[in-house]
Order: C-alpha cells, then structure tokens, then sequence
C-alpha cells in the first residue's frame, strides 16, 4: 500500500510519521508513503510555523511532501457553515485529489484512541443512531477517498511516551488546551472524570464501539431485506407492508432518517400504529398518498 499521511505537525501526525518512517506504523505499507500539510491560515505566525516544520521534517529526511494553503475563514463565509466543516471540506477534497493525481491507495489520518472516545460522547449528544455510536473506522475501504486510522488502538498517552522517549519533535497547538468547541470541553473537562472512574474507560469504550458496530451491520442487513419489500423502485414506502415487519417502528426510522424530525417521526409513527393511511396527510417533507409515504416534490 502507498499511503498519503496527513500530517498537521502536532504529536499525533508526527508519532504516524515517525513510525512511517521505521516502518513500524502498518505491515501493509510496503509501497512507501508521502506527507501532506494543510496550512488553513487561522493562527497566523503559528499555522505558518507548523508548515516550516513539517517541510523541515520532510526535507531531512527524504521525505515527498506536497502542502497547500487554504483560505479557510473565506470558504467557511461562503458556504455558511463553520471553521471546523469548512476545513474538514477543503482537506479531503485536496487528500482525493492528491490521491488520484499521485496514485496514492488511501490517506492515513492520526485519529487515536482517545478521539474515537470523544467521537463517540459528541455522536451521542448530538443524537444519533447506532451508526454514530460505532466510533469511527480503522479503514473505510472506499476508492477514491479512501481513509486509514492506524493510530486508533493507541491512546494519546502512549502516544506522548513513545514520543518523548525517543526525543522527537512536534509542534503544540496552544487551541487544543483551550475551552473553545465542544471536543476540548470533552477533553479538558469531561475525560478526565471517567478516568477517575475507570482507568481503563478508553478499552471499555473500543470494545463497546466494536459490539455497536456488529450490532449495527445486523440492523443494516435487516433494514436492506424490509427495503426490497416496502420500497418502491420511485423510493415511495408502502406502509401496509411496513406495518408487516417486527420492528416497523424502527424500519422508519430508519427510512426517514435525515428527513424527519423527532417530532415528525413521532408523529407518522403514531399514525401508522393507528392504521391511518389517509391520502393527502403530511409529515413533514412526507406525505401519504395511497397508503405510500411519498418525499414532496
């Protein structure tokens, strides 16, 4: 495999690069690899001196690098949404791009144990399915944007440790122990509880991730079955046959996931337990026609 590292300069994306570099990160990189830097021009000076060191880094030690500037707050105001999506847009578009351009097999990213902890808490308080409480994936085996966590068993602790021990370098984001957004809050506030409570709270929470994540492929077989039945080749759901199935109240759920609301949902979940299928009823951007839940338009 011939990855693509994403690498920022903090301890994280050099602790994956170090050891890429050892050739301790994956048995499967055996194609070699390459660094990619995002600079996203937020901290001035500083975004500045992280891509310095990253290109230093990858100078010494002969080491292909490709870096980029994104004007971040500009796309952000563009499209409306925040700093942290439109970042998240700007680099996984240029990771495809790098990836098809180069023929990179997939970027590898530096999310470790400890991330796929916060990911989990964050899901959850958004609101979320069984989907978001899988945490995320070590590889999601998808071409052209094909992503690697390889960092995921190793928590940000033993990270530091190896780090230190061998006396490499990383830049420190000063962010990243400031209160600002919801995952440093989890971070600076809230982990440290349930590592007072259980040591061992990062295994409890992989190992419960990982029943999730077989629970959820057995809820995704069952939804696919009751889709061949229910749906129609124009996406309409024939609630009849819904009605037909076990777990109908979660099939709909699932189907209207994304479209409905809680209050919508729980709405046409009433209806349809009552048996009404009157044409012409709305839910939503829904309605009933011909005892078929149609999308408007």
């Amino acid at each position: 495999m011939k990855l693509l590292l994403a690498v920022s300069g903090g301890i994280d994306s050099m602790y994956m690069a170090e050891r890429a570099l050892e050739g301790t990160l994956s048995a499967d990189l055996c194609d070699g690899f390459a660094v990619a830097h995002c600079n996203f021009s937020l901290r001035g000076a500083e975004s500045d001196a992280d891509e310095d060191f990253v290109t230093l880094w990858c100078e010494s030690h002969g080491v292909r690098l490709h870096k980029t500037r994104f004007r971040t707050m500009e796309y952000a105001a563009q499209h409306g949404i925040s700093m942290e999506m439109a970042a998240r847009e700007l680099r996984y578009g240029w990771f495809r791009e790098l990836c098809s351009q180069y023929g990179y097999d997939a970027v590898a990213v530096a999310h470790n144990a400890d991330d796929n902890a916060e990911t989990l808490l964050l899901n959850m308080l958004r609101g979320c399915g069984a989907k978001g409480m899988c945490g995320m994936s070590a590889d999601s085996g998808t071409w052209p944007s094909r992503i690697v966590r390889p960092l995921l068993g190793t928590s940000r602790g033993q990270i530091r440790l190896w780090m230190e021990e061998k006396g490499y370098e990383w830049r420190e984001d000063h962010t990243n122990s400031e209160d600002i957004c919801k995952r440093n809050t989890l971070r600076l506030k809230v982990m440290p509880v349930f590592k007072e409570i259980n040591p061992s709270y990062l295994r409890t929470f992989a190992a419960n991730m990982q029943h999730l994540s077989q629970v959820n492929d057995i809820a995704e077989d069952y939804c696919r079955k009751a889709a061949g039945v229910c749906i129609g080749a124009d996406g309409a759901i024939d609630l009849r046959k819904l009605r037909d199935f076990e777990h109908w109240e979660y099939l709909l759920y699932r189907f209207t996931q994304g479209h409905l609301n809680a209050d919508g949902l729980l709405r046409l979940k009433k209806s349809v337990a009552e048996g009404r299928f009157v044409g012409g009823k709305i839910f939503g951007p829904y309605v009933v026609r011909k005892g078929k839940l149609r999308l408007i338009g």
